[in-house]
C-alpha cells in the first residue's frame, strides 16, 4: 500500500510532496470504536479499506474508559437506553448486532469479563485487550490504519469521495466509493476531539441536531457552590431527577459542584434553567427514623439523629437548611415533614456543565432524519455515511454508547461489504 508503517503511523521517506492517488473501496474517517468496528466488517466484502486517525494511537477513548478496564457494553441495552431527536432509529442496528453479539466476539479473543452494577460489563484485564481485538478483526480483512494523518478537504468525485490527507510532510490523495465518518463528538478535547464530522455533514447538506456537552458534572453559581465544597468528597446512593427523569446511583460532591453515576446520567436530560431535584436516602423513610428517635432519644440535636442515616457532614448540612429550632423531641410531625424535606427533595438549579472537557459523549449530532437507519448511509449522498458519536443517538452511562458504536459501525459495514 501507499503510506506509512500501519502500526506506529511513522510517515514515509521524502517530505512536502503530492505522492499522487490512492485507490480504496472505502475510507473510515476516525479510528475508534464505530471506526475499527465498521473497518472490520467492511473488510469482510473483500473490498480495500483504509482507515485513518490524526491521534498517535488507535483507540484512545477505548483505552481510558472504565478506569483502563474499558466499559464495552452493557447486559440490558436496549433503544429506552438512548437519546434522539429520533427514539426509534437506533432500534434497527441494536437489534441486528446486539450486546451478546459483541460478547461472542470478546469471547472468540479470549477476554475474560466481569460485570458491575446495573450490567454493566468490564475487562478483567486492561481496555488495551479491546483495542487489540479491533485491530485484530481489521487485520484480519486487510484493513490499512494510517495514524497521525489529518483531513485537508473532502469533495465528492463521481460517484465516489476525493479526500486530501496530511501525514507529517506528505500529503496524499484518497479516492474511495465509500466514505464513513466515525470522527466522535467534541468531548475531550484534550484527546483531540474536533467538530470535523459535524462539519462535512454540512457540507453534504445534512442537518445537524444542536450539540452540548453529555454525561457531564454539573456546576453551580456562587450562591450555591460554597455549601457543595464544604461536601467535597462525600459520596451517597441517591436518586436525581429532573423534568420527570429519574436516575439512581451514585452521587459525588466536588470543589465544582456534583458529579456521580446520578449526576451525569440526569445531565443528558437537563436543560438550562431546569432545577434538579435530589433524594439524599432513597432506602430509608427519614420522617419515620426520626420520629421513632424522638420517641426514644429526642434530647438529641436534629444533626445528630439525621447522622444515624446520612454522613456526619451531610446530616449537618440538611439541618443548617432546615434550621428547625430545639433538640428532636421539640419537633412536630409536620416540622420533622419540612426537616427531611430537604433530605428527600432537595431542589437545586445548575449554573452549567463543566462542558466538553469532562464530557464523555456529545448529545445531538447529525440528524437521523438524514441517514437509513438500516445502513447508517446518507439518504441523498450515496456512498457517504455517519456512525458513532457524530449520529444524534446517546447512550446513557454504563457502555451504552459503546454499543451503540458497534451496532452502527457493524450495520455500516455489512451494508459496504454487501456492496
Amino acid at each position: 500500500m501507499t503510506g506509512p508503517d500501519t502500526e506506529t503511523g511513522a510517515p514515509e521517506p521524502g517530505t512536502g510532496t503530492n505522492r499522487g492517488t490512492t485507490t480504496f473501496d472505502t475510507l473510515i474517517l476516525g479510528a475508534g470504536a464505530a471506526g475499527m468496528m465498521c473497518a472490520a466488517e467492511a473488510g469482510r466484502g473483500g473490498g480495500r479499506v483504509l482507515v485513518v486517525d490524526h491521534a498517535r494511537a488507535a483507540g484512545e477513548k477505548i483505552r481510558i474508559s472504565g478506569g483502563g478496564r474499558c466499559n464495552f457494553t452493557n447486559m440490558h441495552a436496549e433503544p429506552g437506553n438512548f437519546l434522539s431527536q429520533n427514539p426509534h432509529f437506533a432500534k434497527s442496528a441494536l437489534s441486528r448486532y446486539t450486546q451478546w453479539d459483541f460478547l461472542d466476539l470478546v469471547g472468540r479473543h479470549g477476554i475474560d469479563w466481569h460485570e458491575k452494577t446495573l450490567g454493566q460489563l468490564f475487562c478483567d484485564g486492561s481496555a488495551k485487550e479491546i483495542i487489540a481485538m479491533l485491530r485484530a478483526e481489521m487485520d484480519a480483512v486487510g484493513a490499512d490504519l494510517w495514524l497521525e494523518t489529518s483531513v485537508e478537504g473532502v469533495s465528492r468525485e463521481g460517484n465516489g469521495f476525493r479526500v486530501a490527507l496530511r501525514r507529517g510532510d506528505s500529503r496524499h490523495d484518497v479516492s474511495c466509493r465509500n466514505l464513513v465518518v466515525a470522527t466522535g463528538g467534541k468531548s475531550i478535547p484534550k484527546m483531540g476531539a474536533t467538530g470535523l464530522g459535524y462539519a462535512l455533514a454540512e457540507q453534504f447538506g445534512l442537518p445537524l441536531v444542536p450539540t452540548r456537552a453529555a454525561l457531564v458534572p454539573l456546576t453551580f453559581s456562587d450562591a450555591t457552590l460554597p455549601r457543595l465544597k464544604a461536601l467535597a468528597g462525600l459520596s451517597v446512593d441517591a436518586t436525581v431527577e429532573t423534568a420527570g427523569t429519574r436516575f439512581r446511583e451514585g452521587l459525588l460532591f466536588t470543589h465544582r459542584g456534583l458529579s456521580g453515576p446520578s449526576v451525569l446520567q440526569i445531565s443528558s436530560y437537563w436543560t438550562e434553567g431546569q432545577d434538579v431535584v435530589v433524594d439524599l436516602s432513597p432506602d430509608t423513610d427519614l420522617g419515620a427514623h426520626l420520629r421513632q428517635l424522638r420517641a426514644q432519644a429526642g434530647r438529641q440535636a436534629v444533626a445528630t439523629a439525621l447522622a444515624s442515616v446520612l454522613p456526619k457532614r451531610l446530616a449537618q448540612d440538611v439541618a443548617d437548611r432546615a434550621a428547625p429550632r430545639g433538640n428532636l423531641a421539640d419537633q412536630s410531625d409536620a416540622e420533622i415533614d419540612r426537616i427531611t424535606a430537604h433530605a428527600h427533595a432537595w431542589c437545586l438549579r445548575p449554573a452549567g456543565t463543566e462542558g466538553y472537557r469532562t464530557a464523555e459523549v456529545t448529545l445531538g449530532g447529525v440528524d437521523t432524519a438524514a441517514l437509513s437507519s438500516r445502513t447508517m448511509e446518507a439518504r441523498d449522498v450515496r456512498g457517504l455515511y455517519f456512525i458513532g458519536e457524530v449520529v444524534d443517538v446517546t447512550g446513557w452511562l454504563g457502555g451504552f454508547n459503546f454499543q451503540w458504536a458497534w451496532s452502527s459501525g457493524w450495520a455500516a459495514g455489512q451494508a459496504i461489504a454487501a456492496g
